[in-house]
């Protein structure tokens, strides 16, 4: 929020008093305008980031200002206020070009909240048309990052994506980013200034699950004390990610066809309909195809999901990206904990690729928060790396790469080669140093080293 510019519109001096105090602290510079001719006059002088703008004003209502606002400024971030909400002045707000509506008084915590996330989906909205200008050639597409052929297909499907509003389903193994491919359908799509709503399908008990999706009525079941809204109310207006959604019952599958059919549901103990306005990004790891054929997934709601598909690549099919991914995640949580980190060391990196990543993306990104906790120099090292990225990378992945007529000496020789290699980068191709860490003797890895044909002046430093 630092340095952004924020313009005032209330005829309230008090109002205006306490936002500056509150929002002046977080280093934005602020401007007043006491009716809405002084606001729209600052509007034609300086450019501003937001405008809080009241609803009744004395020479007009807030309201019948948005769309000169955007007029003049289309960039500009515009947040109503008013003593006297409504959903229905809200909806006519938003529809005018208001980006959110908050009733006075104004609970300045959310009120930030909302100021920062909007920042954010405007800058990725950005980002989105910088990339769509540019191709596909980039390394990322919001905050999915990839420079693999496998990945620059992905980005141009979500390039097309972007630009529409259906329905897209994102198929891909646990870890792989398919939350992050429904943020950015999201933020870089017409639906960006929207609300962005995610639910779990698994982790919510099945029993529960219609009420978590479309609210219930007060005295619907026992416990039922109050209404309650439900994500897709909740999501009018934006999108809505059912993640996990093979895992949802037959049942509530109907009623998730219906949405999609006819835009309305009942709450649970309702009675008359709910309209709503959302868009469904449904994501799963599960081969829906093979569920509809056995009777686990409706048909007909597949199809209906299935307008566009987004097929994430496991990790293992796109190691040129691992690199990248590591430095990405280094450089995050070298911020987060306090540590001064200038990249990551050979043989650290060449462990990271060569292991196989069961986990995906997820957990390669644990694997190098772990490293970057762990390490005590300049570089992450492969002694920073988990134990069994280590283990994975030298011998598993050496028994990968071994062919079907390789025998179990040439096996061996492999994984022989690879830790010898890996021992003597990080002694800096000192060979008393790695053969003490081996538990070998100096002649030992000499004889191995010429054995092997190891250029150990290409390890040193």
């Amino acid at each position: 929020m630092k340095n952004r510019r924020l313009l005032i519109i209330d005829d309230d001096p008090e109002v205006r008093y306490t936002l500056r105090a509150a929002l002046a602290k977080e280093g934005m510079e602020i401007d007043e305008a006491e009716s809405g001719e002084v606001g729209l006059a600052q509007l034609d002088e300086q450019s501003y980031d937001f405008v809080l703008l009241d609803h009744r004003l004395p020479d007009t209502e807030g309201i019948d200002l948005l769309p000169d606002i955007r007029r003049r400024q289309p960039h500009v971030l515009a947040i109503m206020m008013t003593a006297y909400g409504t959903r229905r002045t809200a909806v006519e707000a938003v529809r005018r070009g208001a980006h959110d509506f908050f009733t006075k008084p104004i609970k300045l915590n959310e009120l930030r909240v909302v100021m920062a996330r909007a920042l954010e989906r405007r800058r990725l909205a950005r980002e989105g048309d910088r990339l769509r200008a540019r191709g596909t050639n980039e390394a990322r597409f919001g905050g999915i990052i990839g420079k693999s052929a496998a990945m620059r297909d992905v980005f141009s499907t979500l390039g097309k994506v972007v630009a529409a509003d259906a329905t897209v389903l994102v198929l891909g193994e646990s870890g792989t980013g398919k939350e992050l491919v429904a943020e950015a359908i999201h933020s870089q799509g017409s639906r960006a200034e929207g609300p962005f709503v995610k639910l779990n399908c698994v982790a919510i008990p099945q029993t529960l699950l219609e009420s978590e999706l479309f609210g219930h009525e007060k005295g619907a079941f026992t416990g039922a004390a109050e209404r309650k809204v439900g994500k897709f109310e909740l999501a009018d207006g934006g999108t809505i990610l059912l993640d996990e959604i093979g895992d949802m019952s037959l049942e509530t599958q109907a009623k998730i066809l219906r949405v999609l059919q006819e835009r309305e549901f009942e709450r649970v103990g309702g009675l008359a309909p709910v309209n709503v306005d959302v868009r469904i990004v449904a994501a799963t790891n599960r081969d829906l195809a093979q569920d509809v054929r056995e009777g686990k997934f409706r048909e007909d709601l597949y199809f209906r999901l299935n307008v566009v598909t987004v097929n994430l690549p496991p990790l293992r099919e796109r190691p040129v990206d691992i690199p990248m991914l590591a430095e990405h995640f280094m450089r995050e949580f070298a911020d987060r904990h306090g540590k001064q980190l200038e990249g990551i060391a050979p043989a650290a990196a060449d462990a990271l690729c060569e292991f196989h990543w069961p986990g995906n993306v997820r957990q390669l990104r644990h694997a190098v928060e772990r490293a970057v906790i762990w390490s005590d120099g300049k570089e992450l090292e492969t002694d920073d790396l988990p134990s069994e990225v280590l283990s994975g990378s030298v011998v598993a992945a050496t028994a990968l790469k071994t062919g079907t007529d390789d025998t179990l000496p040439d096996t061996m020789e492999r994984i022989e080669r690879r830790i010898l290699i890996d021992t003597l980068r990080r002694a800096g191709g000192v060979q008393a140093t790695a053969a003490r860490r081996l538990g070998i003797s100096e002649r030992s890895m000499w004889h191995k080293v010429k054995k092997h044909d190891i250029d150990v002046d290409r390890l040193k430093g």
